[in-house]
C-alpha cells in the first residue's frame, strides 16, 4: 500500500475504535481489527497493575490496544517531561501522569481526530481521580512531531510505531525531540523472521500491528542510524501467547495463513525497546551525541 493509503486506513480504523469505545471496529462476525476483547484482562496480563488501572484511569481510556507497558520500562521520575507517540484515548498518558507528578508533564500525540477528542474528554476524569492537571494531547503524525527539539526527557509508545509507513523518520524524530541523555521506552510488535506474503498483504493484519512490524535487525539499525545509543531489545512473548491462547480472531486468521507446524509466536513478538540519546561530550577524543 502507498504511504498515504496506509495513513488513511489506520486513521479510519482507529477512529472507528474510538467511536465504538473498544478495540473492535466491526460486527462480531468480522472480528477485531486490533487485539483485546477484554482490555483490562489484557493489560494485567502484560504487566499493568490492576490497582493503578482502577484508581487512575477514567472510564473509556483503555481500548485494549497495548502490547506492553512502556511506562514501566521508562522508570519515570518526578518532574520529567514525557511524550507518548500515538496516545489514543490517553491510556499510557494518564498512567504516567502520577509518576512524573505535578512538576512533570505528559504530552500525547495522535493523528486520529476521534482518538484525540476522546483523550481530551477523558482528561477531566483523570484530574478528578488524581488531582493532577499535568497532561495534554496534541494533533500530529509521529513522523512529524509537534514538539520542540531537545525538550523531552522520555519518549514512550505502545504498539504504534509498527503502523508507520516511514519508521526511519519516526526514529529520527524521537532522537530530535529528546534532550541529551533522554530515554526511549517503547513497547511494539517486532518480527523474528519475515512473514509469508499472504499475511503481509492483509490490511487487517497491518492494523492489528502485525504486518507492519519491523524485523529485529532492521529495528536496531534504524535506531542506531537516528543517533540513539545503548539500544536494548527485550522480547516479551507473553503478549502473543495470551492472544493466541484466547483464540483472538486476528491471530486465528494469521495462524491459518502460516506454514503447517508453525504459529504466530514463531514469527512475531511484543518487545520492550529501550535506548537513549547520548549526552554531548566536550572532552578530547570524545564524540558528542
Amino acid at each position: 500500500m502507498a504511504t498515504d493509503d496506509i495513513r488513511t486506513t489506520v486513521r479510519e480504523k482507529y477512529g472507528a475504535m474510538a467511536r465504538a469505545g473498544s478495540s473492535c471496529c466491526g460486527p462480531a462476525t468480522t472480528g477485531c481489527c486490533a487485539p483485546a476483547a477484554d482490555p483490562a484482562a489484557l493489560a494485567t496480563a502484560i504487566g499493568y497493575d490492576a490497582g493503578d488501572l482502577a484508581r487512575i484511569l477514567p472510564e473509556g481510556a483503555n481500548l485494549g490496544l497495548s502490547c506492553g507497558n512502556p511506562g514501566a520500562i521508562a522508570a519515570l521520575r518526578p518532574g520529567e517531561t514525557v511524550l507518548d507517540l500515538g496516545s489514543g484515548a490517553g491510556f499510557d498518558v494518564f498512567l504516567c501522569g502520577p509518576k512524573v507528578g505535578a512538576a512533570g508533564r505528559v504530552i500525547g500525540v495522535d493523528m486520529t481526530p476521534d482518538m484525540l477528542a476522546k483523550a481530551r474528554a477523558n482528561t477531566a476524569g483523570y484530574t478528578r481521580r488524581t488531582g493532577l492537571a499535568n497532561v495534554e494531547f496534541r494533533m500530529g503524525e509521529i513522523e512529524h512531531l509537534p514538539v520542540a527539539d531537545a525538550s523531552v526527557d522520555v519518549v514512550i509508545s505502545n504498539c504504534v510505531i509498527n503502523l508507520s509507513p516511514d519508521k526511519p523518520q519516526v526514529w529520527r524524530e524521537i532522537a530530535r525531540v529528546l534532550k541529551p541523555g533522554g530515554r526511549v521506552a517503547v513497547s511494539d510488535m517486532v518480527l523474528l523472521k519475515p512473514l509469508p506474503e499472504g499475511v503481509r498483504a492483509a490490511i487487517e493484519a497491518y492494523i492489528g500491528c502485525i504486518a507492519g512490524a519491523s524485523l529485529v535487525d532492521d529495528l536496531r539499525a534504524m535506531m542506531a542510524a537516528a543517533g540513539l545509543a545503548d539500544i536494548r531489545l527485550t522480547p516479551k512473548p507473553e503478549y502473543v501467547a495470551t492472544l493466541t491462547a484466547g483464540d483472538d480472531p486476528l491471530y486465528r486468521e494469521v495462524a491459518a495463513a502460516l506454514p503447517a507446524g508453525s504459529g504466530p509466536a514463531d514469527y512475531i513478538t511484543s518487545m520492550d525497546i529501550a535506548a537513549m540519546r547520548a549526552k554531548a561530550c566536550c572532552a578530547p577524543g570524545c564524540c558528542s551525541g
